[in-house]
């Protein structure tokens, strides 16, 4: 049964809590963890590049010089694409790069990062991840006490204090429980998860 150490918010260890083995205690599957960073990565494309083809640009409307007799190579337009100012051969347009992936590999992939980073000893558990005031000191420092650079926060359910307390914070990000991203999790260190947003994880996802 995988665990995880439990912390309050002064950074002191106050126990450890049993993991659900259904979501933190699987194999990690590394083709469904890159299919799914590399769906991400492809959604996040805007896909507004533009380019002009030989159709489009102005001009070379006319024949540059005679066909025959001018020892030079014969052309049609000066709007060619072997021509300064000519359009571009193949020019890229804007286009949609996103693509769908079944949601039975999502999961797995996602099953798979929360089990790596339970195995690696790189999730914490927090007892409750609030704040009774907007300060980014408090997070700096309880980041500091756990050790924790590069990190996403985890909470149950969006949290106004928590979110701008730590989002000037180089490294450090926030989500809530019901919406983790795969990609999010490979691309940080640790994971620190409140008590009550584990608890909406394992049943959401078990």
């Amino acid at each position: 049964m995988p665990k995880a150490l439990v912390y309050n918010m002064a950074g002191q260890q106050v126990g450890e809590v049993e993991l659900s083995e259904a979501v933190f205690g699987v194999e990690p599957n590394m083709p469904a963890v890159h299919a799914v960073v590399k769906n991400h990565l492809a959604n996040c494309r805007q896909g507004t590049q533009s380019a002009l083809t030989r159709a489009e640009v102005a001009g070379g409307g006319r024949k540059p010089w005679r066909q025959k007799g001018t020892g030079r190579a014969r052309q049609g337009s000066t709007r060619a694409p072997q021509w300064t100012h000519g359009g571009i051969v193949f020019a890229p347009k804007p286009r949609d790069y996103s693509y769908s992936l079944n949601r039975k590999l999502k999961r797995l992939a996602l099953k798979s990062v929360l089990s790596a980073k339970a195995a690696e000893g790189n999730l914490l558990v927090v007892e409750d991840l609030a704040l009774e005031n907007f300060k980014t000191k408090a997070i700096v420092e309880f980041l500091g006490k756990v050790e924790a650079g590069k990190t996403i926060l985890v909470t149950p359910e969006v949290s106004e204090v928590i979110y701008k307390s730590a989002r000037n914070i180089p490294g450090v990000s926030t989500t809530t429980a019901t919406i983790l991203s795969v990609y999010d999790i490979v691309n940080a260190e640790k994971l620190i998860v409140d008590k009550k947003a584990l608890a909406i994880i394992e049943e959401v996802f078990a």
